[in-house]
């Protein structure tokens, strides 16, 4: 089930990101999210801006994501192109709690049930999410920068009601 995060998960939501990192690290990415990200204040305020979102499944966290319906600034600028440009929806900092496979799968089910087109993006040496974005239907548009400058390849999966509008 999924539903908004609260400042009560916050220890809980902390650990699956300490996870994450030591799993991206331990697969080859150390640097994409490094020793804190996300810092506790940024979680903070997405949870403040209710945009922050919790999959719970018997009392349990497994997974966290930051959802956001509307443009997102670093996604102006694409080395690429964006298979179209209908209002959408990103997902960031998507973790998982790990134990459980499929949490990244029904994230990106229950975000398209919100929005007819969806964006992410990635760190380059991030080859585990780069996968669970195209095995879920995503297709890779091209390099965006984040607010630090440094690169990430980005990808856009619309939803069936707009892929049966392009046919």
């Amino acid at each position: 089930m999924f539903r908004g995060a609260r400042r009560s998960d916050l220890e809980q939501i902390l650990e699956i990101y300490a996870h994450a990192r030591k799993a991206m690290a331990d697969s080859g990415n150390p640097t994409q999210w490094g020793d804190s990200y996300p810092p506790q204040e940024m979680l903070e305020e997405d949870i403040d801006s209710n945009r922050l979102f919790v999959d719970v499944v018997n009392g349990q966290l497994l997974g966290v994501f930051a959802f956001i319906l509307g443009e997102d600034p670093t996604y102006r600028r694409i080395r690429g192109a964006w298979r179209d440009d209908s209002p959408y929806g990103t997902i960031h900092r998507l973790a998982s709690a790990g134990g459980r496979r499929g949490v990244a799968s029904e994230v990106i089910a229950w975000c398209l049930e919100h929005c007819e087109s969806l964006r992410a993006d990635t760190h380059a040496d991030n080859r585990i999410m780069q996968h669970l974005l195209e095995k879920n239907g995503f297709v890779r548009c091209g390099i965006i920068h984040v607010e630090d400058g440094t690169p990430r390849v980005a990808y856009q999966k619309l939803s069936a009601t707009v892929h049966m509008q392009e046919e």
